[in-house]
């Protein structure tokens, strides 16, 4: 599985999915499942606002103070008997890992569902090597099978349909001697557990991610719905956390405060199935635990987000809930992105780390409808930074010279309000009358690529919005 980056081919990634008749099924499930769940799970929580704004304001201050915090952290880890390893790249934390692995002449290696191990391809760094990394979680175990990268956050597998996990199970389960076909979904679960619980018991290192890491007390949250966090932790004699330096926060009491924001934002849940708190090796009494404990701390483009106008972007802690309710990730899926992180908040990050020019396409994948804003539980303004990474393709040129000449065109039209309305006038005259025979325009010149999937309704004629408050502000000063 690798996170090559292929966001460059955004337009040519989504005409495809939009023509995968299994990921448009998949995907179906997505918009009923997800959104309703938070819904539901937020109406019981009156305080929901007063939360995220608490959330925000901690985050905003962790930010202002985030090497204090950080070193803070390294200091609590190292004195529980951890190390802490500092990564400035991606490349750079695959390269500490393998190193780690390779000390402890580690043959296979149980991994948890990890986006910042995405961002450095852990685990074809490792099979480079002769290591072999097994996927815990059932969703990245799955793709890890079809080895492709995951289409979502928290639901890696989200893009699969029930037919093609049984397809892959049946393929690659039989030197288990697992040989019969299955179909339901329980049954499916229990085979993978089944493959799975012996390679979390012969697994020489375990790899995890980490929700949010304590600074007073050098521990870790790791939240989880299948437990297999907790196993790759314990288990192996090793534990390693790859994680990114954003995620630190001050207190234990700051982490709760973040914990009740996630579950509901991401799934639906009040709580996840398992929020586990670790840290360090295992100590002398201790029943289970690892003989080394180590952190991978990633940088990879993080402080330059820090410096940069998109800094809010920093808040994310992955829970997924921009990607459940945006309309274009609902009709190309995760994997139209090009890299790890799909969806408007992969649309910003994106960008950001691996590059404007790679990526210029990402920033226009969106129809700025806000929703995004509306339910980020950390009150991320996505809209307002993604036109902020229009903007710079545009000042860099990034765009298509017939993209800068339309924008350049409207911006000379709409800041100039005699002459803007003029034009809506006109252009809804001569719309009215392309739509007059079927109640629609059918197609535009320029814009064929809006038009020939779907229908322009035909404006009033005489009926722009400015008219009609023209209108009825002469009304009201007449009455």
């Amino acid at each position: 599985m690798s996170a090559n980056i292929k966001s460059d081919t955004f337009k040519q990634n989504a005409s495809e999915a939009l023509h995968d008749a299994n990921l448009q099924d998949a995907l179906g499930n997505l918009k009923v499942g997800f959104i309703q769940k938070r819904l539901n799970a937020i109406e019981l929580v009156p305080e929901w606002q007063r939360i995220r704004n608490e959330a925000r304001d901690m985050k905003n201050h962790v930010l202002d103070n985030l090497d204090h915090y950080l070193l803070r952290y390294e200091r609590s880890v190292t004195d529980n008997g951890g190390h802490v390893h500092w990564a400035e790249t991606s490349a750079d934390a695959g390269e500490i890992i393998v190193d780690i692995c390779k000390k402890a002449d580690a043959k296979t290696v149980a991994k948890g569902k990890s986006m910042v191990g995405e961002e450095a391809e852990v685990n074809r760094r490792l099979e480079e090597v002769g290591i072999a990394p097994i996927e815990t979680d059932l969703g990245e175990y799955i793709i890890q099978l079809a080895e492709e990268p995951p289409s979502h956050i928290i639901a890696p597998a989200v893009h699969k349909t029930k037919e093609q996990i049984s397809e892959l199970f049946h393929k690659h389960h039989q030197q288990y001697g697992l040989t019969e076909r299955i179909t339901e979904r329980r049954a499916l679960v229990t085979e993978a557990r089944t493959v799975l619980r012996e390679k979390f018991r012969n697994a020489d290192v375990g790899i995890t991610g980490a929700n949010f890491l304590i600074a007073e007390t050098g521990q870790h949250v790791l939240v989880t719905n299948e437990g297999n966090g907790d196993l790759s932790s314990n288990l192996p004699r090793v534990h390693i956390v790859i994680v990114g330096i954003e995620k630190v926060v001050p207190t234990l009491e700051d982490a709760s405060l973040l914990l009740r924001l996630l579950a509901r934002s991401a799934t639906g849940q009040h709580f996840s199935n398992y929020t586990s708190l670790m840290g360090g090796p295992k100590r002398e009494g201790d029943l289970d635990g690892p003989d080394e404990f180590h952190v991978v701390l990633v940088d990879n483009k993080r402080t330059e987000l820090f410096a940069s106008e998109l800094r809010e972007m920093l808040r994310c802690f992955r829970c997924g809930a921009c990607i459940n309710h945006c309309p274009v990730y609902g009709a190309v899926g995760g994997h139209a992105y090009g890299w790890v992180y799909p969806g408007p908040m992969g649309s910003v990050i994106t960008p950001a780390m691996v590059g404007l020019e790679k990526t210029r396409d990402l920033p226009h994948a969106c129809t700025l409808n806000g929703r995004c804003a509306e339910v980020c539980p950390m009150s991320i303004p996505l809209p307002s930074l993604l036109r902020k990474h229009r903007r710079t393709t545009f000042e860099k040129q990034l765009q298509t010279l017939r993209s800068r000449t339309a924008l350049r065109a409207w911006a000379f039209v709409a800041k100039r309000p005699k002459l803007y309305r003029f034009a809506s006038d006109m252009a809804t005259s001569v719309l009215s009358r392309l739509g007059r025979k079927h109640g629609h325009v059918k197609s535009l010149p320029l814009v064929s690529g809006w038009t020939q999937a779907r229908n322009l309704p035909t404006p009033a004629r005489g009926k722009t919005f400015i008219s009609q408050y023209a209108a009825n502000r002469k009304k009201q000063g007449q009455s």
